[in-house]
């Protein structure tokens, strides 16, 4: 099975080998060839069939937790309901990849060339399979994502016909959503693939959708904000550089290695939350990664969920209109003060699940004290740090009194000067792909059923109880 994976995948990448005049001696290598991720994928799926065929004979039949009353009609918070692989969310500890923290991915996945930043593309291999990859996996996958990069002229019309009006995360989804023309997962349905094969065209389904994102991105930013013609991808650059590129900041080093880091710590945050939920739903009634996808943005684009942080960025620029920059600590806790006492939330921070400060939030945080420690919106930030979590506990407020990763994103993109709010929310869209495809395919590769929780009405709930009373 790997042999005949890896001829399909070798061919379908001649073509742009070709025409870019590349040659497979200039990716040769001394060292052994080392697998591609779909041929270390194909070698994993047996034996993790194998290991879910025994956890639920083993334990199928054992309770799980109560569910509570409280618990339905507070948005299902805490219900443990739902299998996904790629990360866990913890309340102490924050998100772990594949049993790996922020901290350790930064120092164990692979940086480009004179980079400190992990590359989104080993976070992804990771993800997948639970491995570090080597540099020449992770150069490899950079080199595949280019080469599927381009998206279908009638998908380029679609955007360029979107009126600048129309907001980009509608934009997106749109143009995510049309990318079903050319689905392999839907094109292999259709002509009766066996289900054990499902995990084939949806891996090349996910791995297209990701390679596209920077390029619907790009022309979206660039026809909404007037930033002129969209360069092309560079099939000798990374992931994040490309991307960058494509948004016209690609000549700045530090914004490339903030989007290394922001596409890594963006990425996947556990099955629970809305966008990533959406996609796992969709996906169970076998729609292919582009329409799962697609109906996970129009999730994100929530101003409870991914639009959040254009909520903080909001907030403290109204903020610092008010008390000016450099402003006291005192000034600071008024306003803080006022927010509450005006009946609104202090936004970015809590969490649904998280009952101390972000691990995202803190890589941010490291970032700008490398990068920017005097940028005038991070002080306040900071200002902000040291002194909303008493003010939250004194209001009693907040479970979680302390910054989520939305208190710091925006600051960092308005400081290289990517200062359209509108669009923070496409590159949170970018990051999530990486998360939502990852456990598609492994939904595929294990026979995920349709998704069908049992639903009550509120009547229903009051006999249930009054005929145990």
């Amino acid at each position: 099975m790997a042999a005949s994976l890896r001829t399909a995948l070798q061919t379908s990448r001649s073509p742009f080998l070709a025409r870019a005049g590349i040659t497979s001696a200039r990716f040769s290598s001394t060292a052994s060839k080392q697998p591609t991720l779909k041929e270390r994928l194909s070698e994993l799926i047996p034996a993790e069939i194998e290991k879910v065929k025994q956890i639920r004979a083993e334990h199928g039949k054992k309770a799980f937790g109560p569910v509570l009353v409280d618990q339905l009609y507070g948005g299902m918070r805490g219900l443990p309901a739902l299998i996904w692989d790629g990360s866990v969310l913890d309340a102490e500890e924050g998100i772990r990849f594949r049993g790996k923290s922020i901290p350790e991915c930064q120092d164990l996945l692979p940086k480009a060339p004179g980079g400190s930043e992990p590359l989104p593309e080993g976070l992804f291999w990771l993800l997948l399979t639970g491995e570090v990859p080597s540099q020449q996996q992770v150069a490899e996958l950079s080199r595949d994502w280019a080469a599927r990069a381009a998206i279908p002229e009638f998908v380029e019309e679609i955007l360029d016909r979107c009126p600048p009006t129309l907001h980009p995360m509608s934009q997106f989804s749109l143009a995510v959503t049309a990318l079903n023309h050319d689905s392999a997962f839907a094109k292999a349905y259709q002509d009766g693939v066996s289900k054990k094969e499902y995990w084939g065209p949806t891996f090349e389904d996910s791995m297209d959708l990701i390679a596209k994102l920077p390029n619907i991105a790009g022309r979206i930013y660039r026809n909404v904000f007037g930033q002129g013609k969209l360069p092309s991808i560079d099939a000798s650059k990374d992931y994040s550089h490309n991307l960058a590129t494509l948004l016209g900041f690609g000549e700045n080093e530090a914004f490339v290695e903030l989007l290394r880091l922001y596409i890594t710590i963006h990425s996947d945050h556990e099955g629970g939350n809305v966008s990533a939920h959406t996609g796992k739903l969709v996906g169970s009634a076998l729609s292919d990664p582009f329409l799962a996808f697609g109906a996970s943005l129009n999730g994100l684009a929530g101003p409870l969920h991914g639009l959040a942080n254009q909520e903080v960025l909001l907030w403290l620029r109204k903020m610092q209109s008010k008390i000016g920059e450099n402003a006291s600590d005192e000034a600071v806790k008024e306003y803080v003060w006022s927010t509450l006492k005006g009946g609104q939330v202090v936004p970015g921070y809590g969490h649904a699940v998280l009952r101390k400060t972000d691990p995202r939030y803190t890589a941010q945080r490291e970032f700008a004290l490398k990068h920017l420690p005097n940028d005038p919106l991070f002080k306040l930030v900071g200002q902000i740090y040291n002194v909303v979590p008493d003010i939250l506990l004194q209001a009693g407020k907040a479970k979680n009194p302390w910054p989520n990763v939305d208190a710091h994103s925006g600051v960092l993109l308005t400081h290289y000067g990517m200062t359209q709010m509108q669009f923070y929310t496409v590159l949170f869209g970018v990051s999530r792909a990486f998360g939502v495809a990852a456990q598609l395919i492994w939904d595929r590769a294990l026979g995920a059923p349709l998704e069908r929780p049992k639903s009550y009405s509120s009547e229903a709930i009051s006999q249930m109880f009054q005929s145990r009373s």
